[in-house]
């Protein structure tokens, strides 16, 4: 009995079908999580690339108190309908520490220093801010993220610092060299605007990208609805002819893509392939604002632009490659 009984129970072992086991779940690879990372950036970079120029334009009908203020408010329109409409609900308390930093840097300081800045500065020295702010961006990114344990290598520093050394002396020989007073303006703009970019690639990270922003311009509606009160009635707005409508869509374009629109991608891509990464593709942004320049506010291309062109261009591909 205990023979047949046990291959009685051998023969059911037998017969039941083996066990296929499960496939991995879906998912994308860090190849592909790395190229639409880079790809989402690089849309951010695209629309960041032409906030000069735009902002050159809202100012031939606006007052830089005035743009900036207007420009923060209506964002903070667009994004508060998104949030409305999306039924997003509030962010959590230990994110409003680094969403208002968000706000008091790229909604507020980047903005009103850098339109301050281009009343005297061109649009091409202007660009030094872009050309310094990927490296400072950087160590932002990794002051915060210390306790994290990532660090960049010595090959990401090296080439993003030697970017970010050709695109400052590119900035400088188109202007001469000379420093005047809006280079104080620009240096903190430098300064609060790398830290709004790390600390809102870090809270990308937990919230959407554009729930980040959409949380940070709303936060700064109070200060930009009444910056825009007290300064439409004490700076002029002369609207009329040709520049009227130039100043209308410059500063429509700050406010719903340079203020809103663009850090949507600009955050997601930070989170998907880190804030040091993705702020080394700004290194671009001088050069395409230099484009834009040219064609939108007929200034001349200079001769050494495709020469700098190429060696961001390789310092840009040794950062998306050192180890993090």
């Amino acid at each position: 009995m205990r023979a047949q009984d046990s291959a009685t129970r051998s023969g059911a072992v037998a017969a039941r079908p083996a066990t296929t086991p499960a496939p991995p779940a879906a998912g994308p690879s860090g190849a592909s999580r790395r190229a639409t990372g880079t790809v989402t950036a690089a849309l951010g970079v695209l629309a960041f690339s032409f906030s000069f120029p735009a902002t050159a334009w809202a100012l031939t009908g606006f007052g830089p108190w005035t743009a900036t203020g207007l420009r923060g408010l209506l964002a903070g329109l667009i994004a508060a309908l998104c949030l409305a409409a999306a039924r997003v609900p509030l962010p959590e308390r230990r994110h409003w520490p680094g969403l208002l930093v968000v706000s008091a840097s790229c909604v507020l300081g980047f903005p009103l220093l850098t339109t301050l800045a281009l009343r005297t500065s061109s649009t091409a020295h202007s660009a030094v801010v872009i050309g310094l702010l990927p490296p400072a961006t950087a160590c932002f990114a990794a002051l915060r993220s210390r306790r994290e344990g990532r660090r960049p290598s010595r090959l990401f520093w090296g080439a993003s610092l030697a970017g970010a050394v050709a695109v400052l002396g590119f900035t400088l020989v188109q202007s001469h060299g000379r420093p005047g007073p809006a280079d104080l303006f620009l240096f903190a703009a430098l300064l609060v605007c790398a830290a709004g970019y790390a600390e809102g690639g870090r809270i990308s990270r937990e919230l959407p990208g554009w729930q980040v922003i959409g949380w940070a311009v709303v936060a700064a509606l109070p200060v930009t609805a009444l910056t825009t009160v007290l300064a439409l009635p004490a700076e002029p707005v002369p609207l009329g002819g040709g520049s009227g409508a130039k100043a209308v869509a410059g500063l429509l374009y700050t406010a719903a893509v340079s203020q809103f629109g663009g850090f949507v991608v600009w955050y997601r891509g930070m989170a998907l392939i880190g804030v040091p990464r993705a702020s080394q593709l700004q290194l671009a942004q001088p050069l395409v604002t230099l484009v834009w320049s040219v064609l939108l506010l007929g200034e001349e291309l200079p001769a050494a632009a495709p020469v700098t062109a190429g060696v961001v261009l390789l310092c840009i591909a040794l950062t998306q490659r050192a180890r993090v």
